[in-house]
């Protein structure tokens, strides 16, 4: 059974959703789902732009002999080709072999590594600034490398102001009948997966999303809808979408406020990091998240990174080392290129307390304009009365530098 909905008069969302898959690329956690949005634009020729996962294809392709009612598919347009996309090309090519393939250079090798027999195909191979006609319909291509691969581009309709914005402006979460942003309460359900989407998806590739924007910047007045290949479709509030991916591709903070990531083996480095929580928000800084990063998924850890100007890592000494769970979380802050946040310090050792400095170095050393407060608390085994001094000063930093910030 077909599930289509019109993006416009003569464009149609043809994609699916997954609630089956567990983990996107295999490694993040995917609780609510996601989508794999394909277009499908009915002019005097009929383009289909991007295909879906392997795991989606038999509703993509109910989908499509739908709206088409007969018609021929004239053209299969590829802006992204990593296979949660890209899977379905070749069954596209099986299906429809009279059909035209456009994509770029990048595109078309990465197609011919996969495997896909697209040489017995009419292939059109463009570059930025070209543009291609389908009646009334006019597009003009636009490359966006490493957001997040090297062949990705962007098309832009300049007929109906149409951005098809590949793995740009996506977001987690399965559609489930809404399409458009103005459908959903976006700012209450879904811009925590839209950042940790983002950030841990794309988040490495700050300057080329920048990149991006400001070629769109140069046609923002014309864009009328964005339409990624995941998460919902913008006809509304753009700038509110477009400003959170200006601050976390610059790798600026979203908000003001501390995030505390604590590893505790037993509980005593946990208390630690409860007492801070407690006297922050009695010193009237509510805006606090705690986690525990024994069992929050990195993605999550990776996301708040990027919400938050203030972040406390609180480790036990494992080893005479960081503990592997923070150590894993430094090194994929390290691996996203976080940057412009300031770190306090907790440490814990019942008897060779090196965590601490530990972490500190690695900040210095291996990641980017970080700073790192001064104040510092120090536990033996467990939080002590005799440290109430070191807890309050800590808090105190904290408050005087997110005020400052």
């Amino acid at each position: 059974m077909y599930c289509v909905r019109n993006v416009t008069e003569d464009l149609y969302w043809v994609g699916a959703n997954d609630h089956r898959l567990t983990l996107f690329e295999n490694i993040h956690p995917i609780p609510k789902g996601v989508s794999y949005n394909a277009y499908l634009l009915m002019d005097e020729k009929t383009v289909l732009v991007d295909t879906v996962d392997w795991s989606a294809c038999r509703q993509f392709l109910e989908n499509i002999d739908h709206v088409l009612a007969g018609r021929p598919l004239d053209y299969l347009l590829i802006n992204h080709m990593e296979p949660d996309h890209g899977a379905s090309i070749e069954e596209i090519l099986l299906r429809y072999p009279g059909v035209t393939l456009i994509s770029n250079a990048k595109a078309f090798m990465l197609m011919r590594q996969f495997g896909f027999q697209i040489d017995g195909h009419p292939l059109i191979e463009v570059k930025e600034g070209d543009t291609q006609c389908f009646g009334k319909h006019t597009v003009t291509f636009v490359a966006a490398p490493m957001v997040h691969w090297p062949e990705a581009m962007v098309t832009f309709d300049t007929t109906n102001g149409v951005l098809f914005s590949a793995d740009a402006f996506g977001s987690f979460i399965a559609l489930d009948g809404k399409l458009f942003n103005d459908e959903v309460n976006f700012d209450r359900d879904w811009i925590d997966e839209a950042r940790r989407y983002l950030t841990n998806i794309v988040g490495k590739y700050g300057p080329h999303i920048q990149q991006l924007l400001k070629k769109a910047g140069g046609i923002l007045d014309q864009i009328k809808f964005i339409c990624p290949l995941h998460g919902p479709v913008w006809r509304s509030d753009l700038g509110y979408f477009i400003d959170k991916y200006d601050k976390w591709s610059r790798y600026e903070p979203e908000e003001k406020g501390v995030m505390i990531a604590y590893a505790s083996m037993y509980g005593n480095t946990e208390a630690a990091a409860q007492a801070l929580a407690a006297k922050l928000c009695e010193k009237g800084m509510t805006n606090v998240a705690v986690y525990d990063v024994s069992n929050t998924h990195v993605s999550y850890l990776i996301s708040e990174a990027f919400k938050y100007s203030h972040i406390v890592l609180a480790s036990v000494t494992y080893n005479l080392g960081i503990y592997p769970v923070m150590h894993n979380f430094l090194m994929d802050m390290k691996a996203l290129n976080l940057q412009k946040r300031t770190f306090a310090i907790i440490e814990n050792g019942s008897w060779a307390c090196k965590s601490g400095d530990l972490m500190q170095k690695f900040i210095d050393e291996e990641m980017k304009n970080m700073t790192v407060l001064n104040e510092r608390l120090s536990l033996a085994s467990s939080l002590s009365a005799a440290k109430d001094g070191e807890l309050e000063n800590l808090a105190n930093a904290l408050l005087e530098s997110v005020n400052a910030s």
